[in-house]
């Protein structure tokens, strides 16, 4: 019930704005479309409050009724609008904590046929500079997760488990936070897998010793998924904890088993 009460005043709110200033105005309009002439006649103070009071009369009862009915619509409409963002900020807020509370123990387990950890999205910690190579290692994995039952791939962890951050990876990047870096794999995504396919990735950040983490979650694809790299299509699968790449045999069996024909 206290979920329902804010669109109520939403809609109580939006009738007394179309009893009170709706139906007013539009009397201030009629009146000057239809006594233009009389309109200069008057004074500036006669000519809104003479059609004002006329809002109010009994005689406008109905016209009121109907002002009030469009008002509260809008207000429902609005009201409608706020509770379900709220409710999807809300849901929104307790998958976070909820991904928060096993982030620690998935880390702990470490790598395996549904987990990835990864320091780097491009930039080389060994070498001290940007290595796009490491692009196209999380794009091997994100497609080879999509082309298996989907997982989870930690970026900003070492293969130790050890949390490294993803200030590295920020200072690379024009937008150096969050909204950058999620920007630009999502980029990296839509450009070699397909942009079709950025909906099976939700990407969640974490905070962890002033640390942050990023988790990007990867749902299994309802069909093949390949990566083009220029003139190349290429074909990856998860098995284990590692991500290889199929020839073309390997991928026409596994394609073949994993969405047969119907």
């Amino acid at each position: 019930m206290a979920s329902i009460k804010p669109v109520l005043k939403y809609v109580i709110a939006g009738g007394l704005v179309g009893v009170f200033i709706l139906h007013p105005l539009t009397m201030v309009i009629y009146w000057f479309e239809f006594h233009v002439q009389e309109s200069f006649q008057h004074t500036f103070w006669t000519f809104i409050t003479e059609p004002l009071v006329k809002a109010f009369r009994g005689e406008m009862i109905g016209m009121t009724l109907i002002f009030a009915l469009i008002g509260g619509s809008l207000g429902l409409a609005a009201g409608l609008y706020h509770y379900l963002l709220s409710r999807r900020n809300r849901i929104i807020n307790q998958l976070t904590d909820e991904l928060s509370k096993d982030l620690g123990l998935l880390i702990e387990k470490g790598e395996g046929e549904l987990i990835e950890l990864k320091s780097s999205i491009r930039w080389d910690l060994k070498q001290g500079k940007v290595n796009k190579g490491l692009e196209d290692v999380i794009l091997k994995t994100i497609a080879g997760f999509m082309n298996n039952r989907g997982g989870a791939l930690l970026i900003g962890v070492n293969d130790d488990g050890e949390i490294v951050g993803l200030e590295h990876d920020y200072s690379t990047l024009k937008r150096k936070n969050r909204d950058g870096f999620e920007q630009h794999l999502i980029n990296m995504i839509s450009s070699q897998i397909g942009t079709a396919l950025c909906p099976l990735v939700q990407i969640v950040f974490h905070k962890i010793d002033a640390e942050e983490v990023c988790r990007v979650i990867i749902k299994a694809s309802p069909r093949p998924v390949y990566i083009q790299r220029g003139s190349e299509v290429l074909y990856f699968l998860r098995t284990g904890n590692t991500t290889r790449e199929l020839n073309v045999r390997e991928a026409l069996a596994h394609i073949e088993q994993r969405w047969p024909k119907r």
